[in-house]
């Protein structure tokens, strides 16, 4: 989420989000401003704002601001397509492209990616994907994670330049953009 003044020094507020927004990238965006008048708001939600505050305000309404935006844009709930880098999955049609290269998996291997997608960036343990992606609510002793992340990883790496999967030793996996 980004919260963005709008009179920042060289580039406004405003002219970063309008940038951002050209480049299809969503990321919701709270504007704070001592600019109050409804120009200047209307302004700012037409440039690409999700919401906008006015200076002063009271931290209790920013803090609710931020968590309503939070909610409304939940990959879980609003978006049926994640993308890390230039890997895409659309949950809808089960489609996997990465630099617009159809990559066929199986359907554990999707729900695999799917689950690494929604928590890009962070580290997911082999009791997270077991629990999530496998309902096990036990570790059974298996080499199964590892050979279904050594099967991912050979369909949405192999061939590219950049790896976006990543083991993060005694921790588990995460999946990112390195180049970001």
């Amino acid at each position: 989420m980004l919260i963005v003044d709008r009179m920042l020094p060289k580039l406004d507020g405003l002219g970063v989000i309008k940038s951002l927004r050209t480049e299809e990238i969503h990321t919701p965006a709270l504007i704070l401003s001592a600019l109050g008048e409804v120009d200047d708001r209307v302004k700012g939600l037409r440039a690409g704002g999700d919401d906008y505050l006015t200076k002063p305000y009271a931290f209790s309404e920013l803090l609710a601001r931020i968590e309503v935006l939070a909610r409304r844009t939940s990959p879980e709930e609003g978006s049926t397509r994640l993308a890390v880098g230039d890997l895409v999955l659309d949950r809808l049609s089960h489609k996997v492209t990465r630099a617009g290269e159809a990559i066929l998996l199986q359907p554990r291997e999707f729900r695999l990616l799917e689950y690494l997608m929604k928590h890009a960036g962070q580290v997911v343990t082999r009791t997270m994907l077991l629990e999530n992606v496998w309902d096990y609510h036990f570790d059974p002793q298996t080499n199964v994670i590892d050979v279904h992340i050594s099967r991912l990883r050979s369909k949405i790496d192999k061939n590219f330049e950049q790896p976006l999967l990543h083991t993060v030793r005694g921790a588990g996996y995460t999946i990112r953009d390195s180049a970001h």
